[in-house]
């Protein structure tokens, strides 16, 4: 295998920041879409093969291409980022945190608070009618 007689373009850095903070995401001045994306895609996945491997088969890309989203070499397009805030909530609440709809975060999160509460309910409606059932 050769070497390609031109070098790897570089993206220019867009200069772009994204200064917030939310449970466990933090976003600091100084983090740029590559940055944020691949501490979320490690916090949530990890940094070892077995995560290259579930972004691989989450999102259809290379071995290569889910390994530079890790490292922060590069980050997923639209239709990958979308996959992946399809199956990680963390990945959706940085894109949210970046695009600066906190209200839309906040919503989502009162309604996974309320969907737990009710499972919670439901627990607590079976436990109390078995015992009152039982002599």
């Amino acid at each position: 295998m050769s070497f390609r007689k031109k070098g790897r373009n570089f993206r220019p850095i867009s200069g772009k920041t994204f200064p917030e903070f939310s449970g466990k995401i933090l976003i600091t001045e100084d983090d740029t879409f590559k940055s944020v994306i691949s501490k979320t895609l490690r916090d949530v996945f990890g940094g070892n093969g077995e995560a290259v491997k579930s972004l691989m088969r989450i999102t259809g890309v290379g071995e290569r291409t889910a390994r530079n989203w890790l490292e922060g070499k590069n980050a997923p397009n639209g239709e990958n980022l979308i996959e992946l805030a399809h199956h990680s909530d963390e990945v959706l609440e940085a894109f949210l945190l970046m695009t600066g709809h906190h209200e839309i975060l906040t919503i989502k999160k009162l309604i996974n608070a309320r969907g737990a509460l009710v499972k919670i309910i439901r627990l607590i409606d079976e436990l109390v009618t078995t015992d009152l059932d039982e002599p």
